[in-house]
């Protein structure tokens, strides 16, 4: 179960790259799970009301459960994104009694793309979090570095950590460890990481363990699930499926010719880098035009970039990224949330129109709130991972028509030419 789209898109590529079938499926799921080793159902939970990311988590949760799934795995930010209030605590409370008599155990820890976790402190390459520009995020600032406090005040009963000592010892020290913490009345259990090595050694732990273990984390995690299960058939992370059958990694529908839209809404430094460095066409977007009058704002916009296609065959970029100092304007000039939720809104109008009459075919989307919105709209129900374009940035495409390719960027992802480069690896 995955906090956000874009999150659940990094998973699902984690785990092809170590050698699953991964498929992901948008929303609150109703018809039985395609045949894959791991099935992620991509909820927008991360920012939503606690109640309703508690109601959303536990019915993919039980989907995935009467599928066959072997272990639940739930997916959240590598900067393990959220509030005080949650949403990771609260959802992680809700499918261990779900599980009964269970405790979560994970780590947020991707070395991969720079997160590592010590002595249950988080960090973003060599800085901590709090020290990062992640600390600044316009939904979700992240200001505490020291995850155990973070979920102890989020999260019913104590939080418990498992230090890189005890992760260097290896397997069985892990599984010690953790039985110690579960004995001690701790439900949440924090482990250190500093290598994919760390991961797999917690891997071995938790795939060795008896029931009555929610596994968590970011993709880093999942991928090390998938090194160590064995065989692709067996592989348990966000939800692994007795199907029977075996769909190879990376297999997807060829994406028919059309043009190219990127859609930012994402706030994040990297993201305004590679805006910055975007060379083609762009058109803004902005909330206080939205407020003022949206539907003419919309149908600005969309005129806007039909005229730009006229002008070029590459990718025009829809962009309302901008900086903290912007974002707090908008928040006090508008209301707290009003801004986001003015610009989710009409970057689904545009992606939905840019689709229908454009005739775009490849969308790249940065921002996990964005992604969600924009997927939503276009009322996709199965996605398949298919090339990337670097570490966490899988280009997805539908199923369904017309057949879309997505690369639904996580917005601190991807390096500065991103808006450019990525096309080369478009399926």
């Amino acid at each position: 179960m995955a906090d956000d789209f874009t999150g659940a898109c990094d998973l699902a590529d984690a785990v092809s790259e170590a050698g699953g079938s991964a498929v992901v499926v948008v929303g609150r799921p109703t018809v039985p799970p395609p045949a894959s080793d791991c099935v992620v159902v991509a909820l927008k939970s991360r920012t939503a009301p606690r109640d309703q990311a508690v109601a959303e988590s536990l019915a993919a949760a039980r989907w995935l459960l009467d599928a066959g799934c072997t272990t639940l795995y739930q997916k959240y930010c590598s900067t393990f994104d959220s509030t005080d209030a949650g949403n990771i605590g609260p959802v992680a409370d809700a499918l261990v009694d779900l599980i009964g008599d269970a405790v979560a155990v994970g780590t947020p820890a991707t070395p991969r793309v720079g997160r590592t976790v010590y002595q249950g402190h988080l960090f973003v390459g060599r800085r901590l979090l709090s020290e990062s520009p992640l600390r600044d995020h316009p939904l979700t600032p992240m200001r505490d570095p020291d995850l155990v406090r973070v979920l102890s005040r989020q999260a019913e009963g104590e939080v418990a950590l498992v230090d890189q000592t005890t992760v260097a010892a290896g397997p069985a020290a892990v599984t010690a460890a953790v039985e110690a913490a579960r004995c001690n009345g701790a439900r949440h259990v924090i482990v250190d990481a500093l290598a994919d090595r760390d991961l797999d050694t917690l891997a071995i732990a938790l795939l060795a363990m008896p029931n009555g273990v929610l596994a968590g984390g970011a993709a880093g995690l999942a991928a090390a699930l998938a090194r160590t299960s064995g065989t692709a058939t067996r592989t348990s992370t966000a939800g692994a499926c007795r199907s029977g059958v075996i769909i190879p990694a990376r297999t997807v529908p060829v994406v028919p010719e059309g043009r190219q839209l990127i859609l930012s809404g994402s706030c994040s430094e990297r993201t305004r880098e590679q805006v910055d460095e975007f060379p083609g066409p762009r058109v803004t977007l902005s909330p206080v035009d939205l407020d003022i009058g949206f539907a003419e704002t919309v149908d600005a916009v969309a005129a806007a970039v039909a005229g730009a296609y006229r002008n070029t065959s590459g990718p025009v970029l829809v962009t309302s990224s901008s900086g903290p100092e912007h974002v707090a304007r908008h928040e006090s000039r508008l209301g707290p949330g009003r801004a986001a939720a003015l610009l989710e809104a009409a970057t689904a109008q545009i992606a939905n129109h840019a689709v229908d009459t454009l005739g775009v075919r490849c969308l790249l989307v940065a921002g996990g709130e964005t992604s969600g919105a924009v997927v939503r709209a276009l009322k996709l129900g199965t996605l398949r991972v298919g090339p990337t374009a670097g570490p966490g940035l899988p280009w997805m495409v539908s199923e369904g028509s017309p057949t879309l390719a997505l690369l639904l960027k996580s917005g601190n992802f991807g390096e500065p030419d991103l808006f450019t480069t990525a096309w080369r690896h478009c399926p």
